[in-house]
């Protein structure tokens, strides 16, 4: 499995996590520099972002991905957007979470988002 990364490093114990919950082996991360400037407009920002993962066409539609996305919610939005026009689908997210009482601050593995399934179940509610 191909981690696409646009926020924050992941740790060895993060993609340990993953691929407890994944069930797969994490082939390869790909560490994305995600920094957003409020004085251009976000869509082409979004779209030379996930450009910059450096994935062929074919990756993007062949590869299976878990993408951490980044935690400003204007971007993510536009990269998720930007992603499922590349992949055809949406694509798994990881949800970190902070650690409680940690200092310094820490993160663990929450959940797998299957944005997909999510998205297949509520047109069944239209």
């Amino acid at each position: 499995m191909l981690v696409v990364n646009f926020a924050h490093v992941l740790t060895h114990a993060h993609l340990a996590v993953v691929e407890r919950l994944t069930g797969s082996a994490v082939s390869k991360v790909v560490e994305v520099k995600t920094q957003f400037d409020e004085s251009r407009p976000f869509a082409e920002q979004a779209r030379a972002l996930v450009d910059s993962a450096g994935l062929t066409p074919d990756e993007w539609q062949t590869e299976r991905l878990l993408v951490n996305l980044p935690s400003y919610n204007y971007a993510a939005a536009l990269v998720l957007a930007e992603l499922h026009g590349r992949t055809g689908y949406f694509p798994a997210v990881l949800r970190l979470r902070p650690v409680a009482d940690s200092t310094p601050q820490q993160f663990e593995v929450a959940e797998i988002l299957n944005l997909q399934a999510t998205r297949e179940e509520a047109r069944r509610r239209r």
